[in-house]
């Protein structure tokens, strides 16, 4: 069969790849690149300082980790695992502390439970968490009570409070320290027996009331129980992966002096050769993605994660010419390593049958097919504005994206790989709908984001078992 000449200009763009990047790669090149997003630090001497101290401190994450990472969304590319990404839009300093970062383990591992139930594969799991301190903004100034203010732009960058709106750059060292500190206590909270499978119920269902929910969580534990009780009569219970659980980190990788400082060239770990090569690691995180808003071919973002080994994800939506797929996936992923490359579809209810079948082709029908990703974030294209210009979802928007997505790929062919949600442990009331039947008068309730609404945890299982019921009923279909 003759190569299209597509495919030959990616295969000779291969063949100019030295050791996972250009040779005119470094991981200051993004400087010579336009770039969006990008703040601009009144005061150079206390940034040049902090960057100093960030290129100092020792890594967050450790290569290895990235690898295995990046081994298993191999098998989320192939279609034998699935992903689930979730957590905070914008993570907060305050967000560092013990319940707050167990309560999105607990959903994290709820979830995770009802799509291993469902979906029969593993479940790769990485949270919106350690270091989602960053937030693009369409507008660099806001109005609060009659007063032109710099927009709030993360932890990372400033504060909430209208008096903390000028940029500061020792917050870039104070999301070091909060982002290593939550990593620990994920590590230690894990490590402890928190994500034990041999007691499933006592991650809890927190806030969940609703009788028809908890059956059907208990369905799935039951499930589980059943399993580990067959697994012990025939003596298979002994492995110490029942106990644990991996749970990656990850976050939108907008601050590139951020994300530079925290880049280090290392030995690969999976090398046993004496002289291992050494790639390039942002070891600030497992897993970053690209936003909507910085994914433009020719500019600084692509530029710099081009040539880091880590995992990458890159947001698609409305925005996204066709045309654009195939030059970021051969920038970004050249030597077509399975699971490198997520791609994050976020369309809105409204436009994801017109726009995600073309999309898919164009990856699909190209030398990339099976190496890509699928995830769907069904957050993004769904914010809108109530009365009083409060931030909200439609939860029945949502339902509805992450529906049709699931049936487009069934149609084309292509597997859904991952789902990628803000969401969180507490009994928020951000989004409206679910089954408790939020509206705008409950929005007051407990509205505590700073950015983006988040689903609550009886909302996050929901879409959980539309995942799982879908995927249910197709193995059905298969054994009929």
């Amino acid at each position: 069969m003759e190569k299209s000449m597509e495919q030959s200009m990616g295969e000779s763009k291969i063949d100019s790849i030295t050791n996972g990047h250009t040779p005119d790669w470094s991981p200051d090149s993004w400087r010579e690149k336009p770039i969006k997003q990008c703040p601009e630090y009144p005061d150079q001497d206390a940034l040049a300082k902090s960057l100093a101290e960030l290129k100092r401190l020792p890594p967050i994450v450790h290569p290895r980790e990235i690898v295995l990472l990046k081994q298993l969304l191999a098998d989320v590319a192939q279609g034998k695992a699935f992903l689930l990404q979730g957590g905070d839009c914008a993570e907060l300093f305050d967000y560092c502390e013990q319940n707050a970062i167990e309560s999105k383990i607990k959903l994290l591992l709820q979830m995770s439970l009802v799509l291993i139930w469902g979906a029969d594969k593993r479940v790769v799991r990485i949270g919106r968490m350690a270091g989602q301190y960053a937030k693009p903004r369409s507008s660099p100034m806001e109005t609060i009570d009659g007063r032109q203010v710099p927009s709030f732009r993360g932890d990372i960058l400033n504060g909430f409070h209208p008096d903390e709106r000028e940029l500061d750059p020792n917050r870039l060292v104070r999301a070091y320290h909060h982002s290593a500190a939550t990593l620990n206590y994920i590590r230690a909270a894990i490590s402890s027996g928190i994500a034990d499978l041999h007691r499933p119920m006592d991650w809890g269902l927190g806030h969940v009331r609703d009788p028809a929910l908890k059956a059907k969580y208990q369905e799935a534990v039951d499930f589980l129980t059943d399993m580990l009780r067959f697994m012990h009569t025939i003596g298979a219970d002994k492995s110490d992966k029942l106990g644990t659980v991996d749970l990656f980190t990850s976050h939108e990788g907008l601050l590139l002096e951020y994300e530079q400082c925290m880049t280090r060239l290392l030995d690969d770990p999976t090398s046993a050769l004496p002289h291992t090569k050494k790639d390039y690691y942002d070891t600030s995180a497992h897993f970053l993605w690209i936003g909507d808003r910085t994914r433009q071919l020719d500019h600084a973002h692509v530029e710099f994660f081009r040539g880091i080994a880590n995992p990458l994800g890159v947001k698609i939506g409305p925005s996204t010419p066709t045309s654009d797929l195939l030059p970021l996936l051969r920038t970004l992923n050249p030597s077509r390593e399975p699971g490198k490359v997520t791609l994050i579809t976020r369309y809105g209810a409204g436009k994801v049958a017109e726009l995600l079948p073309a999309h898919i082709r164009a990856v699909e029908d190209s030398e990339y097919a099976r190496t890509v990703v699928w995830q769907c974030d069904p957050m993004h294209g769904n914010t809108r504005s109530v009365s009083g210009g409060i931030k909200t979802r439609r939860f029945s928007d949502i339902f509805s994206e992450l529906e049709q997505t699931l049936r487009i790929h069934k149609e084309q062919g292509s597997y859904l790989g991952g789902v990628h949600l803000e969401l969180t442990g507490d009994a928020v009331t951000e989004c409206l709908g679910g089954s408790e039947g939020l509206d705008e008068d409950d929005l007051s309730t407990n509205y505590t984001s700073f950015c983006d609404p988040r689903l609550n945890e009886k909302q996050a299982l929901e879409l959980a078992f539309l995942i799982a019921g879908h995927y249910r009923r197709e193995r059905q279909e298969k054994t009929a």
